[in-house]
Formats: structure tokens, C-alpha cells, sequence
């Protein structure tokens, strides 16, 4: 039997709790993005945020806060296989506990190892990427009167939570959007907290009055220290990969 849910992390762990408690899932599955099959029947599984909060607390307790972790970022990876590799994970981290995270040479781990490794490195590389432009104040998003920093992004993987944390610590003073293109939503934040919510570009105020001069100036500073000496076109690539580059300020 195929379970369906609502493509949330609470689907998700609705759907294991049947898994245990009822029927035995062959697979789990968005069903926003399910094709049904003749060899197998499915059943559409409604969130339940009680079900949901056992099968969290139970991962915790019986595995580890670590393998709990690595489950939520294989969730936001863009893998096709995402749920049947978190599933599988947590079949074999209620047998084994919290000795899972060691067993390398396991496929189940090592396929959840995967996933886990391209959500942070992708993080990790987008921490250095964010280029904001200042925008006009929007009335309806901050309860004062300011500029606003924005940013679009376009990442491989749902991380815009994983990296939320930095910038609204470092960026207190100063409110500011970072906008997922592809998953139409966006992060706000303001004196250090923050918040999800979807998000549309046509939402967007105008850019300041300063902006296209400091665009012109960082550009200007781009082309000023690039030494042309020691310009590698495949170690940039490498380090910046070229689908980044539409929403980097210095490369327009």
C-alpha cells in the first residue's frame, strides 16, 4: 500500500506512524506528484500533528537527536526518493539505535548520507552567495518605516531555514527578504527573528533610489581586485557554479 501525504515534514512522519501502527507502506509519496499503479493500491494519509509529534519523539529517543537532524535535511533535499529513503533510515535506526550514523557502508545510510551532504554543502555555499539589493519599505511586512534588504535565490534544495539563522544574527539591525524563486517562498526577518511564508515576485516594492549605484560600485570592485593574471574560469565555476550566476549582482 502506497501512502500519500500533503508533502509536509508532519505528513511525513503521519505516514511512518501508520506505517507501524497500521498498514505496512510499499512506498510513500507526495500526492500532489503521484502516479497511480495497477500492481499497487494507495491510501492518502491526513496530517496529524499528534501521530506526527510520537513518530519525532520516538526518532529522538530510540535513534539519536543527530539521525533526527540528517532526516529533516534529507527531507529538504530535492531527491525524487526522499520519503522511501527516510523511511527506510528509520526501519533500520529502530533496530540499530544510535550506532546507525556509523554504519558508512550500509546503502541504506549511505543514500541518506548523500542527501544530507548536498543540503549542507549547498548551504554552506550559499552563506557566501547571498547578494541583497535594498528596496523600498513595504507597509504591510515590518511595523516601522526603513529600506529593506532583498535577495532572490534559486537553490537545488529546500534550504532556506538552514541558512535563515545566520543572517537574521547577523543582520539585526537591518529587516530583509530572501526569496526562494523555485519553491515560491521566502524568509522575512527582523531584529533577529524570522518567519516563512509563500511569496510572489509581483509582491516586490521598488528598488531605492541608491541601489543601482551601489550595483554599479560593488561591480566596480569586482573587476578592480580580480587579479586577470589568475583568473581560472573552471576553479570559479567549480567554487560558484554558473546556475548561480542570474542572481549574482556582479555578473549583470
Amino acid at each position: 500500500m502506497d501512502y500519500l501525504y500533503d508533502g509536509s515534514f508532519e505528513g511525513l512522519l503521519t505516514c511512518i506512524y501508520y506505517h507501524y501502527y497500521e498498514e505496512k507502506a510499499s512506498g510513500i509519496y507526495p500526492k500532489e506528484h503521484y502516479q497511480a499503479s495497477l500492481l499497487a493500491g494507495f491510501k492518502t494519509i491526513e496530517t496529524d500533528a499528534k501521530k506526527a509529534a510520537r513518530v519525532y519523539e520516538a526518532i529522538e529517543r530510540k535513534i539519536s537527536n543527530f539521525d533526527l537532524r540528517r532526516i529533516y535535511r534529507v527531507f529538504l533535499s530535492n531527491d525524487g526518493e526522499k520519503e522511501n529513503k527516510i523511511l527506510n533510515y528509520v526501519r533500520l535506526g529502530f533496530k540499530e539505535g544510535s550506532c546507525i550514523s556509523s554504519l558508512h557502508s550500509n546503502p541504506i545510510v549511505f543514500q541518506a548520507q548523500q542527501c544530507e551532504q548536498k543540503v549542507s554543502f549547498e548551504v554552506h555555499r550559499l552563506l557566501g552567495l547571498v547578494r541583497f539589493s535594498v528596496l523600498k519599505y513595504p507597509d504591510e511586512l515590518f511595523d516601522f518605516k526603513r529600506e529593506i534588504l532583498y535577495c532572490i535565490l534559486e537553490p537545488d534544495h529546500d534550504v532556506l531555514e538552514l541558512i535563515a539563522d545566520h543572517f537574521s544574527d547577523r543582520l539585526k539591525n537591518d529587516p530583509f527578504i530572501i526569496y526562494d524563486k523555485t519553491r515560491k517562498k521566502a524568509v522575512f526577518a527582523q531584529g533577529g527573528s524570522w518567519y516563512l511564508s509563500d511569496f510572489q515576485e509581483s509582491d516586490l516594492p521598488e528598488l531605492s533610489d541608491d541601489e543601482k549605484d551601489f550595483r554599479n560600485l560593488w561591480k566596480e570592485y569586482f573587476e578592480t581586485m580580480a587579479i586577470k593574471e589568475r583568473i581560472n574560469p573552471r576553479c570559479q565555476k567549480r567554487c560558484m557554479p554558473v546556475r548561480y550566476w542570474k542572481n549574482l549582482t556582479e555578473f549583470h
